[in-house]
C-alpha cells in the first residue's frame, strides 16, 4: 500500500485528485494540505511514501517546500503537479530532486500509474510537459547541436536508443517494451547515460537529445 499526501491550494483540485486516486486499492490518501507550510507539518506527522505537490501556492510555494522536504531524513518521493505555464519551475523542481512531474489533466489511469511508478523509484515525466519544457528552454538559447552531438557520441548505440525514448517521455516500462529489454536493463542504461552526460535527471537528457537534432 502506497501512502499518499496531496498538496494543492485549490480545494476542488484536491477533491478531484482524492476521487481519482482514492479508488485505487494500492493507494491510501493519508492527508492533504493547501499550502507548503502546512504540507511540511502533514508530511512530518504522517510520513507518506509519495507527495503530489502543486508548484504555485500561497504561504510557501511548492519549490521551497520540495527543497525543504527532500532535505529531511528519509523524505517522501515528490511528484510535481503542473500546468504549461510553469516550465521554469518544473525544471527547477527536478533539479531539487523531485521524482517527476505530471499534468493536472492527466487521465486518471495514467495518474494512478504515475504515482505507483514514483513510489517504486521510477521517475515520471509527462510527455507533453517534456516537450513544452524543452521547447521553452531551447527557445531561449541558440541550439548547441555540435556540443550536444559530441556529448551523445559518448553513448553506445543502445544507450542512444534509450536516451531518445527518454526524450519522448517514455517510462522505463515503455522503453523496455519498445526496445525489447528488461526494465532492469533499461534502468542500468539510464544510469550510465546520466553518468556519461553529467546529469541526474531525464529532462536534461531530453534537452541534449533535442539539441543534437535526434527528435
Amino acid at each position: 500500500m502506497t501512502r499518499l499526501v496531496i498538496v494543492d491550494d485549490d480545494p476542488m483540485v484536491r477533491t478531484g485528485l482524492r476521487l481519482i486516486l482514492g479508488g485505487d486499492p494500492g493507494l491510501e490518501i493519508v492527508g492533504e494540505a493547501g499550502d507548503g507550510l502546512r504540507a511540511m507539518a502533514v508530511v512530518r506527522d504522517l510520513r507518506p511514501d509519495v507527495v503530489l505537490m502543486d508548484i504555485r501556492m500561497p504561504v510557501q510555494d511548492g519549490l521551497t517546500t520540495t527543497e525543504l522536504m527532500l532535505a529531511r531524513p528519509d523524505p517522501p518521493r515528490i511528484l510535481v503537479l503542473t500546468t504549461f505555464d510553469a516550465d521554469d519551475m518544473v525544471l527547477r523542481a527536478l533539479q531539487l530532486g523531485a521524482s517527476g512531474f505530471l499534468l493536472k489533466d492527466t487521465p486518471p489511469p495514467k495518474m494512478i500509474e504515475a504515482v505507483h511508478a514514483v513510489a517504486n523509484g521510477e521517475p515520471v515525466l509527462s510527455p507533453r510537459v517534456v516537450h513544452q519544457v524543452i521547447a521553452a528552454a531551447t527557445g531561449r538559447h541558440e541550439p548547441r547541436r555540435p556540443e550536444a552531438r559530441r556529448e551523445l557520441a559518448r553513448l553506445t548505440e543502445r544507450e542512444r536508443e534509450v536516451a531518445i525514448e527518454v526524450a519522448k517521455g517514455s517510462s522505463n516500462a515503455e522503453i523496455a517494451e519498445r526496445l525489447h529489454m528488461s526494465v532492469a536493463t533499461v534502468k542500468a542504461n539510464v544510469t550510465r547515460i546520466f553518468a556519461k552526460l553529467g546529469t541526474d535527471n531525464r529532462v536534461h537528457v531530453a534537452m541534449r537529445v533535442r539539441d543534437a537534432g535526434l527528435l
